[in-house]
């Protein structure tokens, strides 16, 4: 976990989700010429930092079929925002401001349009890589017509989960994550879905990071539960907090303030369970109705 000097520890993060802001078609043919959509963030820098944004989270941005979380490739940029030379140069431009950049990192599930799931297609149960995806059952068929069925994000078939303790699974995702810290600079990474990863993952993940870059923050999305299973000096150094979001909301919503202030004295008052961790606190996302909305 980050001490209390650590850059994160203070800073104000701008949430972007790159695909809808850059205006990028809905799905991915996986063919066409890449088109640098994001470089149009430049445009944006020195208006962030003037309202004194230190942090940029950018969402998912690498190959995939459609919203980004149905990862195809984590080595290549998705060709509809530009290639790695257009994300290199966005990250150049933010440091260079003094702004730092995580990335989203989706490791607990791919698209059907990822290599090894197309093998298991192709090659069935003789596929080398039928052990990378949890579930599979050759007893029976998908919803969307494979000889097999297998494990999805909350029954999302478009969304493979991988078996995270196959360790091939672990190298290619370890690798794609060096990749990133040494190809784009980046200073971090959010853990898509960290709430449903296995904590052994997770804990290899952090050590691996802190080996590419000391500083290095990880935050993972979680909602429910014990905050403190995931944010603690062997996994992550935060998570979101969906609790202090929901008094947030529903005070300004209600125009009573006694729901934040009770969240955020039973979080971190006196008696506060997390009190001294340093959760990410924030005012909407991409899974939320947005503030501007309301």
């Amino acid at each position: 976990m980050a001490d209390e000097t650590h850059w994160a520890r203070d800073a104000v993060f701008y949430h972007v989700y790159p695909l809808g802001l850059c205006g990028a078609p809905a799905s991915n043919d996986g063919a066409s010429p890449p088109v640098p959509r994001l470089a149009a963030l430049h445009a944006w820098l020195d208006h962030w930092r003037t309202l004194g944004v230190t942090a940029l989270y950018l969402g998912p941005l690498f190959e995939s079929s459609s919203h980004g979380y149905d990862t195809a490739d984590y080595f290549h940029v998705d060709r509809r925002l530009g290639d790695d030379d257009t994300l290199a140069a966005l990250v150049t431009a933010c440091h260079r401001r003094g702004i730092r950049v995580i990335l989203d990192g989706v490791f607990h599930h791919v698209g059907r349009a990822f290599w090894a799931f197309r093998d298991v297609q192709a090659n069935g149960d003789a596929s080398e890589h039928r052990a990378w995806f949890a579930g599979i059952d050759f007893s029976r068929r998908s919803p969307l017509g494979d000889r097999f069925s297998y494990d999805t994000w909350h029954g999302h078939h478009e969304l493979v989960k991988l078996d995270l303790g196959h360790r091939p699974v672990r190298d290619h995702l370890l690798a794609a994550v060096r990749h990133w810290f040494e190809r784009y600079d980046i200073d971090g990474l959010r853990l898509d879905v960290a709430e449903s990863i296995d904590p052994d993952f997770l804990r290899e993940l952090a050590g691996f990071c802190r080996t590419l870059r000391p500083d290095a923050w990880l935050l993972g999305e979680v909602i429910h539960g014990n905050y403190a299973r995931w944010a603690n000096p062997e996994t992550l150094d935060s998570v979101t907090n969906y609790q202090a979001y929901k008094g947030l909301y529903s005070s300004h919503d209600d125009r009573n303030y006694f729901e934040l202030a009770h969240t955020l004295e039973r979080q971190f008052g006196r008696e506060g369970r997390y009190r001294g961790l340093p959760l990410y606190a924030f005012a909407d996302n991409h899974d939320v109705t947005r503030i501007a909305s309301r």
